[in-house]
């Protein structure tokens, strides 16, 4: 086994055990903050400070990564979502909605500085004249990823209907622990320190590719989040009376699912020019929200409309996103890789921002058809954004 594939693995294995307790903790909040009578914005404001530090975290963590190497802010991220899970495990007198959101925020650096870090870390081990091969390994990545994501949100949902939510919140963090232990001695050293010191001003990108691919990425997760975050869960719980197993159960499967197809999407998009794939996958995108919109406006089933629609719903957002995760692996930078990959990430964690917010806002006010329209409006944006994508003909040759 190379060198590079052994690098691949830890990196890979590091991030799936970050994200199970990323989506299990995800679900443990929504549902147990539910179950004790929140409304669903104020569910969604105990998340503000999780996307929010997500965008900081991106930006300054691009930078630590080339000036401190991308072992370290994976490791800092690691350790960071072990306090913030510590952080969780006090009495339920003391989960008050301020301590939850210091404690949401502490994840959401830890989030993304590991993000950040296996993303630009595998542009380090592909040769740039292997692009399809680049293409195959950031979509196994992040597909299983969203996997474990999903099995995450599952495991949320038995944690809390076995052990409590104190008591998930331990096991999460013991189990995390082990794995950071592991990580200190198996990931290589240095990697992906820049040569050439970045000054901090670097930050913001000068690549219009990127700027471009960035605000489209903002759009794209907005859309996804404007429904899925808050409103989805909750719909799923009182409209549809569905407890806690299955509404953790069905959501854990779609990201599953959806993990899979992000493992596929090469073979889904084949050899075409970069630009025109972007366009096109996000055109088509677009159509399914509003789509289940006009669904439940004329009455239709909501079971059959919302469910078969999430499915394929699932299935074009999973291309979209492997797609975009693909070209700001292959755009970035070599030196300095992270400070572009982190600059992009900044705006999916706006994105993810925005739509938290006017998930429980929206819903609330609105109902799940207005976070529909939304999310078809957000989409459109981002399939317009992809047009000033400059032209890569073959570059998953």
């Amino acid at each position: 086994m190379s060198a590079a594939i052994r690098q691949y693995l830890v990196i890979t294995g590091n991030y799936w055990a970050f994200t199970l307790t990323d989506g299990a903790l995800r679900m443990l909040v929504v549902l147990h903050f539910h179950q004790l009578g929140y409304s669903p914005l104020e569910i969604a404001l105990l998340f503000i400070f999780y996307e929010f530090f997500g965008v900081v975290t991106n930006l300054v963590g691009g930078y630590l990564g080339a000036r401190m190497g991308l072992n370290r802010t994976m490791n800092i991220g690691l350790f960071l979502q072990i306090a913030a899970l510590a952080m969780l495990a006090v009495p339920a007198a003391m989960l008050t909605v301020p301590w939850v959101m210091a404690a949401q925020a502490l994840s959401g650096i830890a989030k993304d500085l590991n993000k950040m870090s296996a993303k630009s870390g595998i542009k380090l081990l592909v040769p740039d004249d292997q692009q399809g091969k680049l293409y195959k390994w950031v979509a196994i990545l992040t597909g299983s990823k969203n996997t474990l994501k999903g099995v995450g949100f599952f495991l949320g949902g038995v944690l809390l209907m076995s052990t409590g939510f104190t008591g998930a919140v331990i096991i999460m963090a013991a189990a995390l622990g082990l794995v950071w232990l592991a990580s200190l001695f198996l990931l290589k050293q240095e990697l992906g320190k820049s040569q050439a010191k970045p000054k901090f001003r670097e930050i913001l990108s000068k690549s219009r590719a990127i700027n471009v691919l960035s605000a489209a990425r903002m759009f794209l997760f907005g859309a996804r989040d404007v429904w899925f975050v808050v409103a989805l869960p909750v719909y799923l719980h009182t409209v549809f009376g569905w407890d806690f197993w299955k509404v953790g159960g069905f959501m854990a499967t779609w990201v599953i699912g959806y993990g899979f197809i992000q493992t596929v999407a090469p073979r889904i998009t084949g050899n075409l020019d970069n630009k025109q794939s972007a366009v096109f996958w996000a055109a088509a995108l677009a159509l399914i929200p509003a789509a289940i919109a006009i669904g439940l406006m004329a009455s239709w089933s909501p079971q059959i409309v919302v469910i078969g629609g999430l499915l394929i719903f699932g299935v074009l957002f999973a291309i979209n996103s492997s797609l975009h995760s693909y070209l700001i692996v292959s755009y970035a930078r070599g030196d300095g890789v992270s400070l572009d990959v982190g600059f992009y990430y900044m705006s999916n964690a706006a994105g993810r921002l925005l739509g938290t917010i006017l998930s429980g806002w929206v819903y609330q006010n609105y109902g799940l058809e207005a976070c529909l329209w939304i999310s078809a409006g957000l989409v459109a944006m981002a399939a317009l954004l992809s047009l000033m994508l400059p032209q890569r003909h073959n570059a998953l040759a």
